[in-house]
């Protein structure tokens, strides 16, 4: 398995250091280390999204990164997403349109609004199918979240 490797990253804006073997993902280590369950584990071959976080501002299926490649990187997982009680825009426009059915994509396609938004505040329709595209939902047929991520555009202008 080999040695160990010592990381520092910042998840949800609280600092870590962890000893980890070389092959761990760095989904294992978000769910398994640090309990952050929000971060689903799906297909396990980063084609469905499930998994998705946000590294340094960038979209990264977990599943594919190996934790020793994030040292020094600042994450996002869902569980950041919202402050205290109040949901972030995004996952209130996701209620609201009613794209939140059985839950278990939402925080991989809240996660992609997210950094689309931050990205680009006034996407066009085909940017943002183009962007969630990585993201697979099995229950809502898409029309939902393209409304719902139309919705979010308009609470964070």
């Amino acid at each position: 398995m080999g040695s160990k490797h010592r990381i520092q990253i910042t998840v949800n804006g609280e600092e870590y250091d962890f000893l980890v073997h070389p092959n761990k993902t760095l989904l294992d280590l978000l769910r398994y280390d640090l309990g952050l369950t929000g971060t689903k584990e799906g297909c396990d071959e980063g084609d469905c999204g499930a998994c998705t976080v946000i590294v340094d501002g960038k979209v990264v299926t977990a599943c594919l990164v190996l934790a020793v490649e994030v040292d020094g990187a600042i994450i996002m997982t869902i569980e950041g997403l919202h402050k205290g009680d109040s949901l972030h825009p995004i996952q209130q426009a996701f209620i609201d349109s009613g794209a939140v059915q059985c839950g278990f994509c939402k925080p991989g396609m809240n996660l992609t609004t997210k950094a689309l938004l931050d990205e680009n505040p006034n996407p066009s329709e085909e940017d943002i199918k183009h962007y969630l595209e990585g993201n697979l939902c099995r229950c809502t047929g898409y029309t939902k979240i393209l409304d719902a991520v139309n919705i979010a555009i308009q609470q964070i202008k």
